[in-house]
Order: structure tokens, then C-alpha cells, then sequence
């Protein structure tokens, strides 16, 4: 079955005949068109593509498997005509429609076409991968691996955290990448604590622990990846703390396979830090699925309940950030398989000195 004929599939589950995509990263993944411009209809027999005149001729060489048409001046209007004979439930992902584009959609629909929230369709089938998307995201996070090689070499203290992000996103484009998955994070000493800190114009000196976080798009897939390292001799609490994270971070990957639910894996990491003494120094999820984003279903988290199953690429991340101390991060990318995971990092987890 195509990727459209399995989310036409789900559509009984919502009550819906029609899905109505808007959401520039379905419709990629369903008709794989990578311009800026677009809407797509997808039903058990409808294959609609809709573009503007800027890529008629990019949807020709991209989208081959869906009716493609030229929208009219107002992009919205080719909403007016072209639908199925009869009363139809059209769903619409609502989780990306604003009020007003839905208020308008109900101007131009058909009296005989009600509107169905239709939300995460598309995107529950994401959260199963192809071979074909694995390996893009293998060679997303290989990629990844390399920078982190290539970083130990150029070496930390001294140069600002900025400097840092810059330079590895830029060796990351020299080396395949369209760009970064998301702006890298850089964070050194008590800045560490923040786990979604942002670099600084400050130095990285001798003695700290620094989190690196990033990730690379390689056609169009993502990945994501961070390390904690150390710019010399730590303090005893903080070695303490990496010790900590390492080991809830490899039980938790342990636990990675078909089966459990989101929630029940984030417990493994969590319980295990809540019984070191950290519980309030864990606060974010364990991990979320990466696939064309890098936040995507599913979630391991105390919300997290999907349940894990072949073909979930998924982070590992547990963390543990004390304010005024500084933070450690570890995260793998990891593939679930049929019988258990395949973890994509590569990069060495053992505390790494980085001068």
C-alpha cells in the first residue's frame, strides 16, 4: 500500500471520508513535494494535489501519484469544486488550522460537505518508518557522529559557545546536510542547567562540563544527537551526576522494544533518577519520535501513551540539570526493530575530556 492508501485506511477511524492535508510536512510525506505551496485531498479514490502557478513544474516532477491541479488566483478557491457526488465528511488536521482558515473553509465548501477534525492522521502513520526513511535518518545521524569526531579535534575551551554552534553547523553543510535539525545548543557550566539553553558570547573554560545537542537534515530527514563532555577535572558531585545520567540512559535503552507504551519506558530512566535524589532535576520527557521532524510521534514521556512498535525512530534523553551547578544530557537515536532496538549514535558515551 502506498502512503496515502494508509492513511485513506484510517480515515473510518475519525468518521471521515476525505482528509483535507495543509500541514507542508504531510503532504511531503504524502506526495513528495518539497515546495511551500499546497493542499492535497486524500480519500479510498481521491488523489487531489492543488499547488499555485510558482510550481506547476516542480509538482510534475515530484508528485506522480495524485491528480495535480493549478489553483486560481485566491489559493483557497480551488477548494469551491472538484469534490465527490454526495454528502461527504471532510476531515481537517486541526491541530495546524487556524480559526480564521477554518472559518474560511467553511465559506467555500459545499453546504453538502461537513467538516470533521481529523488531527494527527497523517502523522500516526509517520510514526512508523520505512526501510527507506531509517536509512535516511541513519545517514542523518551518521553525520552526526562525524561532527562530534570532528569537534573533539578542534577542541572546546576557549572559545565562546557560540563560536561553537556556528562552526559545527557549518561543518555539518560542508559535509551533506541541507542545514541543522534545530538550532544547536551549546551550553557550558551553570549554563548547562538550562536544557534548552541558547549559546552565549562567553568562553568555555577549563574544569566544566559542556552539553552539545544537535542534529542534521539529510534528505530532508532528521536526526539528533547530544553529548556532555568535560574541559578537564571535575568536581566530585559533578562526575557524580554524569555517572548518574549514563546509567539511567542505558537502562532506558535497554527497555526500548514493541510493546511498552511511551509513558512506561520514560518511568525506567525517571524512577532510577528519582532514587539518586534528582527527581526535581528531571523535568522534560525521555525522548520523541524524529523522522521529517524532530519532534514527532511518538512520545516517551509521563504523557506518552502510544504504544511502541516497529519502525518508531525515537530519542533516549534523560537529563539531569541542577541550577547554579551546571547539566548533563545524554541522547541516542534509536530504531525500534521487531525484536528489540537499533541504536543509530555511534558517538562515545564514556565521560569524553574535550581541552
Amino acid at each position: 500500500m502506498s502512503r496515502a492508501d494508509r492513511v485513506a485506511a484510517r480515515l473510518p477511524e475519525r468518521e471521515a471520508d476525505l482528509l483535507l492535508v495543509t500541514d507542508l510536512v504531510n503532504i511531503r510525506y504524502l506526495t513528495g513535494f518539497t515546495g511551500t505551496s499546497a493542499m492535497a485531498v486524500v480519500g479510498a479514490d481521491t488523489r487531489r494535489f492543488i499547488t499555485d502557478f510558482r510550481y506547476v513544474e516542480r509538482a510534475k516532477a515530484q508528485v506522480t501519484e495524485f491528480d495535480r491541479e493549478r489553483a486560481p488566483q485566491e489559493f483557497a478557491d480551488a477548494l469551491k469544486t472538484g469534490w465527490p457526488d454526495g454528502s461527504l465528511r471532510l476531515g481537517f488536521e486541526d491541530q495546524h488550522m487556524t480559526v480564521r482558515q477554518h472559518r474560511r473553509l467553511r465559506e467555500l465548501l459545499p453546504e453538502r460537505i461537513e467538516l470533521a477534525p481529523a488531527g494527527d492522521v497523517v502523522e500516526a502513520e509517520r510514526a512508523l518508518k520505512e526501510p527507506s526513511e531509517v536509512e535516511a535518518i541513519r545517514a542523518a545521524a551518521v553525520l552526526v557522529d562525524e561532527i562530534y569526531a570532528w569537534m573533539r579535534e578542534q577542541g572546546l575551551v576557549g572559545r565562546t559557545e557560540r563560536a561553537v554552534a556556528l562552526a559545527l553547523e557549518e561543518e555539518m553543510r560542508r559535509r551533506g546536510a541541507s542545514g541543522p535539525s534545530f538550532p544547536s545548543i551549546v551550553a557550558s557550566a551553570e549554563h548547562g542547567a538550562l536544557p534548552h539553553a541558547e549559546p552565549r558570547d562567553v568562553e568555555i573554560a577549563a574544569g566544566v562540563l559542556v552539553t552539545l545537542d544537535i542534529g542534521a537534515q539529510v534528505d530532508g530527514y532528521c536526526s539528533d544527537c547530544t553529548r556532555t563532555w568535560a574541559t578537564g577535572e571535575l568536581d566530585d558531585d559533578l562526575a557524580a551526576i554524569y555517572d548518574l545520567v549514563l546509567r539511567a540512559q542505558e537502562t532506558a535503552l535497554d527497555a526500548v522494544r514493541p510493546g511498552p507504551t511511551g509513558r512506561e519506558v520514560d518511568a525506567v530512566a525517571r524512577d532510577l533518577i528519582a532514587a539518586e535524589g534528582h527527581e526535581e532535576h528531571f523535568g522534560h520527557g525521555l525522548g520523541h519520535g524524529v523522522g521529517l521532524e524532530v519532534h514527532e510521534r511518538p512520545r516517551l514521556a509521563r504523557s506518552g501513551t502510544d504504544t511502541l512498535a516497529a519502525g518508531n525512530v525515537v530519542t533516549v534523553e534523560p537529563g539531569v540539570y541542577v541550577p547554579g551547578r551546571g547539566g548533563v544530557r545524554i541522547e541516542d537515536l534509536v530504531v525500534v526493530t521487531a525484536d528489540g532496538r537499533d541504536v543509530l549514535s555511534s558517538t562515545p558515551k564514556v565521560l569524553t575530556t574535550v581541552g
